[in-house]
């Protein structure tokens, strides 16, 4: 019988292979509800490793202080600051979900208070629009509005029902962080001694998925957090109620290509123009074009570059369903799967071109002959 490279026959072999690829899957599975953690600490490993490499250097070699200085240093720039606003704003929104039931804010009343400073005509429009049932119209826009707050003041249960839950993934994410980027580099060569695929494209997908991860955080990640301080400070400022929350949700919208953080202040900016605001309304305009959308037009280029930028389109969808599965973690996980896809098809037909040019001048050089 014929033996196979590994040693065995290719039955065995087969066997063996297929026990790799069902042990791989059940530790996969065993490991799912941790997925959150190990993304992260795989992204912040990725980040961060070179500069704890470099750190270790000038402490003589010594990787576990290198790799504890560096894992305090993103408790204290990252992970802490981001646990504080997320307290935050759960704070406001239940605030602000309490006066909403209480009937301080009337949010039915500012929605016909909108369509009753429109001019007549407009106002004639709308209702011909909203010819169904304008008051039910009105208290669905004022339900959902209400609805939103209230799933996000109930993630105060995270720190009371599931404090155990959230603590230990957190501990898994730190954890796992200090000893990737303790030994990232080393686990880096156990991993490419053991994926099956040729040195040349096993390196070539290897450095191009680190180049994106890299780049889609840098990329996404920068531009939500300054778009989404700016933002916020610039409502903070005009005296709009709820701040935090605006800045939240417009670093949240700024993920998503072509409408970005403009789905947050443009109608707030309407809002403000119809209530007769218009000195406040100008300088939202002018904030939202010149400051809050310049951040992505000029942060983004520099920090991505072109090499990795993929079509609008593509990270818009990709965006879009990665966060539909995978939840918040999809914003990575979307757009790294989409670039890692076209790297991959990008690999393909650069490795058949030459063969299909050899075709080519073949075929031309037997033409004259069969003629």
């Amino acid at each position: 019988m014929a033996r196979s490279p590994i040693g065995g026959t290719k039955l065995e072999d087969g066997g063996f292979f297929a026990v790799v690829l069902i042990v791989t899957l059940l530790f996969a599975w065993l490991l799912a509800p941790f997925f959150g953690a190990i993304l992260w600490s795989l992204v912040a490993a990725i980040l961060f490793q070179p500069l704890t490499r470099r750190l270790s250097v000038r402490l003589g070699g010594h990787r576990n202080t290198a790799a504890l200085l560096m894992l305090l240093t993103l408790l204290a720039l990252f992970i802490i600051p981001a646990l504080l606003i997320g307290f935050a704003l759960v704070n406001e929104a239940a605030s602000l979900y309490m006066r909403i039931r209480e009937g301080q804010i009337d949010l039915g009343g500012m929605f016909n208070d909108v369509r009753m400073a429109l001019p007549s005509r407009a106002r004639v429009l709308v209702d011909q629009y909203a010819t169904t049932d304008f008051e039910s119209l009105r208290r669905m826009f004022g339900s959902s509005l209400a609805s939103g707050l209230q799933e996000i003041a109930s993630r105060a249960i995270v720190f009371g029902q599931g404090a155990l839950a959230f603590v230990a993934t957190l501990g898994v994410m730190l954890y796992l962080t200090f000893f990737l980027l303790r030994d990232g580099e080393r686990m880096s060569d156990l991993i490419k001694g053991a994926v099956p695929l040729r040195a040349d494209l096993r390196d070539a997908l290897i450095s191009h998925f680190v180049v994106v991860v890299r780049a889609t955080m840098k990329g996404t990640v920068a531009v939500a957090l300054a778009q989404g301080f700016i933002g916020g400070m610039i409502f903070w400022m005009l005296g709009i109620e709820g701040a935090l929350l605006w800045g939240v949700l417009m670093g949240f919208f700024s993920l998503l290509p072509a409408v970005g953080s403009a789905i947050v202040w443009v109608p707030v900016a309407i809002y403000l123009f119809i209530m007769g605001e218009v000195m406040q309304g100008v300088i939202l305009v002018v904030c939202g074009v010149f400051i809050i959308g310049m951040v992505d037009n000029v942060l983004r280029p520099i920090l991505v570059g072109r090499d990795t930028r993929m079509p609008d389109f593509v990270v818009l969808i990709a965006t879009l369903a990665g966060l539909q599965l995978f939840g918040l973690n999809g914003f990575i996980v979307g757009p790294v799967i989409a670039a890692l896809f076209i790297a991959v098809w990008k690999m393909v037909a650069e490795f058949r071109a030459p063969h299909a040019a050899a075709s080519e001048q073949l075929a031309l050089e037997d033409g004259p002959g069969e003629a």
